[in-house]
């Protein structure tokens, strides 16, 4: 099919820095057949990388759509190993084969309402399967840099925007946002003891082709095509919802950017031998759009008007807003985003309408 023969304009360029050994680096990618997990893995591919992906496939959303991009990776030369990131005897022998020089965490259960439904696999994942892979990489010689995904979520209740990296992070709103914040305290600790080099990432509401169904801007587009109606959240007093909608192409660039200024660990068999790099930055686009905006530009697209049922935002873990301030990312990764939300609905839209066309496919 058409749609699967590339991924919608993604980059080919990589961060502003290159490594000593870059492109070419043997990169191992957890959470290979996710959204963001794709557009790296590919992205890597393209310049040269060595990369080898992990997927559990699980079925948070339709995994026939993992699957079409496992496909898409598969003739992009990545190959995704079927396996869980808690999987610690499966972790070690991929180490075991591949003396990594990084490692792309980017395997987590994503999802700010589904964490009332299912609490312990935001634990399991996000929480475990962290520690997991830091256990083998800390013992692992020579002892990989890790590049990780955080999120926005974790300024949970903050109210100053833009959000930095200097803000406290100690009220999450939701039980994602609190095991993402756990994973970075205990990225801290692994960096402490046994010298990983470490940075997080906190995305700022990712979205594109081949996005999480589970996603508003792919929902609704799902919904205004069936004629059904859409929930538009407003805040206490008819206050606006917003969000920093953030393009793939550009988290895509500020992934590699971090891999490719990542200093290499310190440690080695478990022993830390000096200090480590350790880093967070925001990837954001810095333009935080009302949820209503981004409909009226669908309808653009769609050609169809939705109809909309405006609801009080509930409390389930969802912010009012989300707004990234991204001045060390474009200082220290030559993290700059170029996509503004029509750009990129635009394409969203495109292989939207290509992927389900024809009724060939049912969006679930």
């Amino acid at each position: 099919m058409s749609q699967m023969k590339h991924i919608d304009s993604a980059p080919s360029t990589p961060g502003k820095f290159k490594m000593e050994k870059s492109p070419y680096s043997r990169i191992s990618l957890g959470g290979a057949a996710g959204f963001v997990g794709t557009h790296v893995s590919s992205a890597l591919k393209r310049r040269g990388d060595g990369v080898l992906g992990l997927d559990n496939f699980n079925d948070y959303y339709d995994t026939s759509l993992k699957r079409a991009r496992q496909a898409l990776l598969d003739r992009t030369g990545v190959y995704i190993v079927e396996g869980d990131i808690n999987d610690v005897v499966l972790l070690k022998k991929l180490f075991d084969i591949v003396p990594f020089t990084h490692v792309m965490h980017l395997a987590a259960q994503a999802g700010v309402r589904y964490a009332m439904e299912n609490p312990s696999s935001y634990v399991h994942s996000n929480i475990a399967g962290l520690v997991s892979v830091l256990e083998v990489c800390k013992n692992a010689n020579p002892q990989p840099a890790i590049v990780w995904a955080s999120s926005s979520s974790v300024y949970g209740l903050n109210t100053k925007v833009p959000f930095s990296e200097r803000d406290r992070t100690d009220q999450p709103a939701s039980l994602y946002a609190a095991t993402k914040k756990a994973g970075e305290e205990i990225a801290h600790t692994y960096n402490h003891i046994y010298g990983l080099s470490l940075t997080g990432l906190r995305f700022f509401t990712v979205y594109g082709p081949w996005g999480r169904p589970d996603m508003a801007y792919f929902f609704f587009t799902k919904d205004i095509l069936k004629g059904k109606s859409i929930p538009i959240f407003e805040a206490a007093n008819h206050g606006t919802v917003a969000r920093d909608f953030t393009y793939i192409d550009d988290i895509v660039k500020g992934c590699l950017g971090a891999l490719d200024t990542a200093e290499k660990s310190t440690g080695s068999g478990g022993k830390k031998k000096g200090p480590a790099q350790l880093r967070v930055y925001n990837l954001g686009n810095t333009s935080p759009v009302p949820v209503s905006d981004l409909v009226s530009i669908l309808e653009r697209l769609l050609k169809v008007k939705a109809k909309r049922l405006v609801m009080k935002l509930p409390r389930n873990g969802d912010v009012q807003f989300t707004h990234a301030n991204i001045s060390l990312a474009q200082k220290e990764l030559g993290y700059k985003p170029s996509t503004d939300l029509q750009t990129g609905l635009k394409k969203f839209v495109r292989w939207y309408l290509s992927y389900y066309a024809d009724g060939k496919k049912s969006p679930q």
